[in-house]
């Protein structure tokens, strides 16, 4: 018996110990990027529980378990914590379904879905504290725009940036993180988009939470409407940005007063975003030989893309976005 073997039968006979007479089948329900996964237990009875696996060699629950609390205390769908068995990396939780939001999106029920998807990060938002979360501070975002010259470029696009090149692209993360510090601080769940959310009542259901951080208010809003799994137009997401905006201040919230302030704070939280997440992407598919992002890919270099020509201060990378898509030799660039 293989070690992911007996971590499902360890699990079976968790389960039977904590529901005995309550005949069960276990099934995959989803997995994630990390080492985390995720079972199904549906009962004879028809009822249905959801297993956490995180194995403590890879992963830790308390992460997890910490958010749920400060999540679930602001009045937002997470899963409840039926039992722990922390020491095994076993969590027995409530079932939020199948459904996520990028399931089920369509023309029609888009603007009900992100409005509800607002009105909880709006929640989640108010209800913040510092030292409750890790900073989202300067270390964390430099390591995370670190990864794009070293998996993204090095790696998946094989460029090699000269002194100069390399020179002009520090410069231009040390703007990105500028301004990304100087928004006003809430809770970040960090990867708050259409594949977290899930379909349920009260909608939405929120997973996938345990990386959370205290950072800039816009993060959280950028993984939301520049999804990048999913694509909509920008005249439609400036108005869904504007009606979060809106509720925000009546809120309470320390959004900016002037939204042109507040957008270009969100349109550059979204370069750091999308700068990270096409490192990740190459990470997940050169290191660990998962290819399922690949497909995703041209959809974040567009919105980096469409951030970095709106901003002239970010003309340099720019550039280099231009020599990592065969692009120089189209406009002629010089270092």
């Amino acid at each position: 018996m293989d070690a992911h073997q007996q971590r499902q039968q360890e699990i079976e006979d968790w389960l039977r110990a904590l529901l005995p007479g309550r005949p069960f089948t276990l099934a995959p329900a989803s997995a994630d990027a990390s080492f985390r996964r995720y079972l199904r237990a549906t009962f004879d009875d028809g009822g249905t529980r959801v297993v956490m696996d995180a194995p403590p060699s890879h992963e830790d629950v308390k992460p997890w378990l910490h958010v749920q609390r400060l999540f679930h205390d602001a009045g937002t769908h997470v899963p409840e914590v039926i039992a722990a068995d922390i020491e095994r990396g076993y969590l027995l939780l409530s079932d939020l379904g199948s459904t996520t939001y990028l399931a089920d999106l369509t023309n029609d029920n888009a603007d009900e879905h992100y409005r509800a998807a607002s009105e909880a990060l709006i929640r989640i938002q108010l209800a913040s504290k510092a030292n409750e979360l890790p900073p989202y501070d300067r270390v964390l975002l430099k390591r995370e725009l670190d990864l794009f010259p070293d998996w993204y470029l090095a790696q998946h696009v094989k460029l090699s940036l000269t002194e100069s090149q390399s020179s002009q692209l520090a410069a231009a993360f040390e703007q990105i993180m500028a301004v990304n510090l100087a928004e006003p601080r809430v809770y970040v769940h960090r990867d708050y988009h259409s594949r977290n959310l899930m379909v349920a009542r009260p909608n939405p259901g929120i997973i996938d939470f345990q990386d959370a951080v205290y950072g800039p208010i816009s993060y959280d809003l950028v993984s939301l409407f520049k999804d990048a799994y999913v694509h909509w137009p920008e005249e439609r997401v400036l108005d869904w940005l504007v009606r979060y905006w809106q509720a925000a201040r009546k809120a309470g919230l320390p959004v900016r007063a002037d939204f042109g302030d507040f957008f270009r704070d969100y349109e550059w939280m979204g370069v750091q975003r999308h700068v990270k997440v096409l490192g990740i992407f190459a990470r997940l598919y050169h290191r660990d030989g998962k290819d399922g992002y690949l497909k995703d890919m041209p959809l974040v270099a567009r919105y980096l893309r469409g951030a970095c020509e709106r901003y002239r201060e970010l003309a340099p990378l720019l550039r280099i976005l231009d020599l990592a898509e065969n692009r120089e030799e189209q406009v002629g660039y010089t270092f």
